[in-house]
């Protein structure tokens, strides 16, 4: 046996084994948190907006809208509509109807690699 597999068995025997004094095992150290050390930010209410569309308008043009106004986006009718959290691009998808309401289906999930350039 090599010896980085004879200290890889030495550690999964010692994080089976009953801590001295009668107790529970001791957890194994992986290297990545546990997903219990997470829990606390779970309820951390986060901002999501789907974006359809953005346009600007002069103040005079937006007070002329009226029920049956037309706004013109910069999109076209078919391209992904954008999932935001907390105003960071993080998916985009296509509208679908539930239950006679609208949502969204995820089509592409932005890489953690790409909203790490997004910050900067």
């Amino acid at each position: 046996m090599s010896d980085q597999a004879a200290m890889d068995a030495g550690a999964f025997e010692n994080a089976q084994k009953p801590a001295e004094g009668g107790g529970a095992a001791a957890p194994a150290r992986t290297g990545a948190p546990p997903v219990q050390s997470l829990d606390f930010i779970l309820d951390v209410p986060l901002k999501v907006t789907v974006e359809l569309g953005r346009s600007k308008m002069a103040i005079r043009e937006i007070l002329q809208l009226a029920q049956g106004s037309v706004v013109e986006l910069s999109k076209f009718a078919g391209e992904p509509l954008e999932v935001l959290v907390n105003d960071k691009l993080i998916a985009r998808g296509e509208v679908v109807v539930v239950n006679e309401k609208f949502g969204i289906r995820l089509t592409d999930i932005i890489s953690p690699v790409e909203r790490i350039e997004q910050l900067k």
